[in-house]
């Protein structure tokens, strides 16, 4: 059947039919980028062309849920194969802003395929989970706890998967065989409505499959802006800014620092006990505790200090130092 869009306009023969070249020419396409300027030309100029074929199909009624497979011409077999065709087209799209738009779309458009496809009784499947209306309650499930996988599910969807692949296979070589007679207008009216039927089976399993990746990529997209848009929780006390220390000289008396200080006039000096009298009084640390083994350190010239942890915490448990470990300092 054909339909003109207009005066002058291509048919709906020929609409679907740059829609398919354009298609084809993406899959084959060596750009690196799905995103250049030529590539998402072909998508815009492919979606354009569908649109418009899809349009003309919806107003001729080409198709009906009261009629059987065998009551459709072979000819118009293959417009059935418009709601696929642009829900691929549409996947190609690279609006990132626009990405979650583009999912639901294209899961739409597959879904129009698949219940199509399902109600002139075209291969044997499962309208994918989450489908509203009649289809949902054909096949109602008990509820389940989601926190615990559901084996049996995963087992039969793994299974599902490996027999679409089989199919697929041997659906792609069967057209391979049948496309030269088609396409050269050679094959009669029953090879071209099997070649037909065959590329509708196969885009069945490539619907199928292209939902379940659109629902996975749903599912993260939704958990990344739930993400974005939550508030901030509640953090834990902020640290106080510590304040910055200039750097010193640090003496075990008086004399020490008349000494140490005179080799460098640009630092200032403190004995010990004036660097704990000033940390104690801002706090820091506890009152000066003497233990044994302080005075052999310094007899020996080292003294270690712990930064923040106060005297206490930096003299008690520390062992004198050897004069090979002092030679390491």
């Amino acid at each position: 059947m054909m339909a003109e869009a207009g005066a002058g306009g291509p048919r709906l023969a020929e609409l679907l039919a740059v829609g398919r070249r354009l298609w084809d020419e993406l899959e084959a396409s060596t750009e690196p980028s799905s995103g250049a300027p030529a590539v998402q030309d072909k998508v815009r100029q492919g979606l354009e062309a569908l649109q418009r074929a899809a349009a003309m199909v919806e107003q001729l009624e080409l198709f009906s849920e009261n009629e059987e497979l065998e009551e459709i011409p072979s000819a118009d077999l293959k417009f059935m194969l418009l709601p696929a065709l642009l829900g691929a087209l549409t996947l190609k799209q690279v609006e990132l802003s626009r990405r979650k738009e583009h999912l639901e779309n294209a899961r739409e458009h597959f879904l129009r395929f698949l219940k199509l496809c399902r109600s002139y009784g075209l291969g044997s499947f499962q309208l994918p989970p989450g489908t509203s209306g009649e289809e949902q309650s054909r096949s109602p499930s008990a509820p389940r706890d989601p926190s615990q996988p559901d084996l049996v599910a995963m087992a039969m969807s793994r299974t599902a998967k490996i027999e679409r692949y089989k199919q697929k296979k041997e659906l792609e070589n069967k057209l391979a065989s049948m496309s030269s007679s088609v396409e050269s207008g050679t094959a009669d009216e029953d090879q071209i409505r099997e070649f037909y039927i065959l590329q509708i089976q196969k885009w069945i399993g490539t619907s199928l499959e292209e939902i379940e990746s659109i629902d996975q990529e749903l599912v993260i997209l939704k958990s990344r802006d739930a993400a974005r848009q939550a508030p901030a929780g509640p953090r834990g006390p902020s640290r106080p800014a510590r304040a910055l220390v200039k750097p010193f000289i640090l003496t075990r008396d008086a004399a020490q620092a008349r000494v140490f200080g005179a080799g460098y006039p640009g630092l200032p000096t403190m004995t010990v006990d004036d660097w704990y009298e000033q940390r104690r009084r801002q706090g820091i640390v506890s009152t000066p505790q003497r233990v044994p083994g302080m005075e052999q350190r310094w007899e020996q010239g080292v003294w270690e200090v712990s930064w923040g942890m106060g005297k206490q915490g930096c003299v008690q448990g520390m062992e004198p130092l050897t004069m090979e470990e002092s030679k390491l300092y």
